[in-house]
Order: C-alpha cells, then sequence, then structure tokens
C-alpha cells in the first residue's frame, strides 16, 4: 500500500464542554468525521471544524449517531427504520449546509458509535442507513468497518464504500471491535499503534486481543479524536507512514 486515508472523530464539543483537539488533528489526519449534533456538536463548533478542515484540505465526512448526547452516542437504540433513515437525512443536511457555508462539500457518511458497531451485522438498520444516504445524495461514499456485512450491503444498494479500521482498539479474532466494556479495548502504547498500523498497511493483517492473527483490508484508518493522547497517537501514525514511504490522504482524492 502506498497512500492510505487516515480519518478521525472531530467536532464533538458541545457548549463550555470541550472534547479533543480539534485544531491538533486536522494538521495530520486527511479526512474528518464531523459531529452532526445528535452524539455531540453545536452548531458554532461543527462550523469552526468544518472552517478549518477546509483550510487545511482535509475531506469532510458527516459523522451521523442515534440521537443519543447524554450516551455520546454509544448506547444502542431499537429505532424504526423510518426514523433511522429520517435521522439519517437530517444529520447528513444539517453539515452539508455548513458545508456550503464554509465553501466546502461532504464527501461520506460514517455512523457513530453504536450505531456504527449494530449496522456492521443488522441489515435492517443498516439499509435504514443507506435508504438515507441514497435519499440525500447517492454519490456520497459510505465508510464502515472492514470486513463486515454493512459494506456488501451498500455496494449492492447501489453506493461507493471505503473499508476502516481502527488504530486505536482492539479486535476480536472475528474481526469485531472489543466492547469498549471489556479491559483493552482501547489502546494507548503510541509506538505499538503504529507498529500494528505499519503491518496493516503492508500485510493486510492485525493482532487479534487473543494473539491471533486476522485480516484485514481497510483503505482508512481512524484514530478516535476523544482518546486519551489521539493527537500523540495520530502523529506518530503518520510519522511511521511518511517514513515508510506510505502516503497520507484521502480516499475521496484518489
Amino acid at each position: 500500500m502506498t497512500a492510505i486515508d487516515l480519518n478521525s472523530d472531530l467536532g464533538e464539543s458541545y457548549g463550555a464542554w470541550a472534547m479533543g483537539d480539534d485544531e491538533a488533528m486536522l494538521s495530520i489526519v486527511s479526512s474528518a468525521n464531523v459531529a452532526c449534533g445528535f452524539h455531540a456538536g453545536d452548531p458554532v463548533g461543527i462550523l469552526k471544524t468544518v472552517k478549518a478542515a477546509a483550510e487545511r484540505g482535509v475531506s469532510i465526512g458527516a459523522h451521523v449517531s442515534y440521537p443519543d448526547r447524554v450516551g455520546f452516542g454509544r448506547r444502542d437504540m431499537d429505532v424504526t427504520s423510518a426514523e433511522l433513515t429520517a435521522d439519517v437525512i437530517y444529520q447528513i443536511g444539517a453539515l452539508k449546509g455548513v458545508a456550503t457555508a464554509a465553501g466546502v462539500t461532504v464527501g461520506y457518511v460514517k455512523p457513530h458509535g453504536a450505531l456504527y458497531n449494530r449496522i456492521a451485522h443488522d441489515p435492517k438498520q443498516g439499509q435504514a442507513v443507506i435508504d438515507g444516504i441514497k435519499a440525500i445524495d447517492p454519490d456520497l461514499v459510505m465508510m464502515g468497518l472492514a470486513g463486515s456485512p454493512i459494506l456488501d450491503l451498500a455496494r449492492a444498494s447501489g453506493l461507493k464504500v471505503v473499508a476502516e479500521a481502527f488504530a486505536d482498539r482492539a479486535y476480536t479474532p472475528s474481526g469485531a471491535l472489543v466492547s469498549r466494556r471489556e479491559a483493552g479495548a482501547v489502546l494507548h502504547d503510541t509506538a505499538l499503534i503504529a507498529r500494528r498500523m505499519l503491518q496493516l498497511a503492508h500485510e493486510g493483517t492485525i493482532e487479534a486481543i487473543d494473539g491471533s492473527t486476522i485480516k484485514i483490508e481497510a483503505h482508512s484508518i481512524c484514530v478516535h479524536g476523544d482518546s486519551p493522547g489521539a493527537v500523540a497517537i495520530a502523529r506518530e501514525i503518520r510519522q511511521a507512514f511518511e517514513k515508510d514511504g506510505i502516503t497520507v490522504q484521502s480516499f475521496l482524492n484518489r
């Protein structure tokens, strides 16, 4: 792999509550998953993040979520297909409006948190999200968990997709993310994380939490903006890639 996308979840501050360091992350990543107000983010902060991304040439994606600010979008919800489709349309529409005001466009959609994990293997909710994306802009790319059925479902529905891996998360032997409720689910060692991502880029494999090796084909890597040491993790990965001759570049620019 000679080029790979590095993305982060941004625009998640709300009022007096600060989340992450968007300015620093935007100097490192190539794609920004911007909150749309349902799990985090307020209009002023979202606009500020989009403008900052535009100034740096960072691609912008809609980080759509369940309506769950209190739980930061990390609580599973049983919602009807009609509700979920409408929620997705609403969130993308809001971010598209902000992006237009900043003179840029939204290029992709990445579901957040519990919604991301649910639709990875739930075709009913997955199709509802896909229907929402197609209803507002069928040219948008859908980002999803590498190796999960949602990517095939989105392709079959006519959407372009990009498979994603997570730098700061542990994997189960089946290729799923280890639940945040379990010990070791979130990784913090920057050097270890960078080595894991180099292995992923070169070999298409990663070590699961039980020590086994699993195959993952991904063209975008996420560093969660709210993780402790997120900026240091992202910087270490980018430096490791560049030292190894791998370009950090948005998948939308290839």
